[in-house]
């Protein structure tokens, strides 16, 4: 998808939602840094596969947070002005991306 239908949420997000956000990202980060290390330390190769796991999980989670904001306010905006058809399929496009 080149270009989406808007370049900002209808509803601007609350500071406690970046927050919660921004928080799960950090932690996303300190965990790739964390497989950083391990391949360093040359640790086994099963135990940085689960950690690869757990932030693809925690990557999926933050996902599905931000879909279910944009889902609640964006989508339900757009049905509400007659452009639910557009958003909808905007939103199917991005969402086929998740189960590649």
């Amino acid at each position: 998808m080149d270009k989406f239908l808007h370049d900002h949420p209808s509803k601007p997000r609350t500071k406690d939602e970046k927050e919660k956000v921004i928080n799960r990202l950090k932690r996303i980060e300190g965990q790739v840094r964390g497989i950083q290390k391990m391949v360093e330390e040359d640790r086994y190769c099963v135990e940085i596969l689960v950690q690869i796991s757990a932030i693809q999980s925690a990557l999926k989670n933050v996902g599905f947070a931000v879909t279910e904001r944009h889902i609640n306010h964006c989508v339900s905006d757009a049905i509400k002005q007659g452009e639910g058809k557009e958003t909808i399929e905007e939103l199917m496009s991005v969402l086929k991306q998740f189960s590649k």
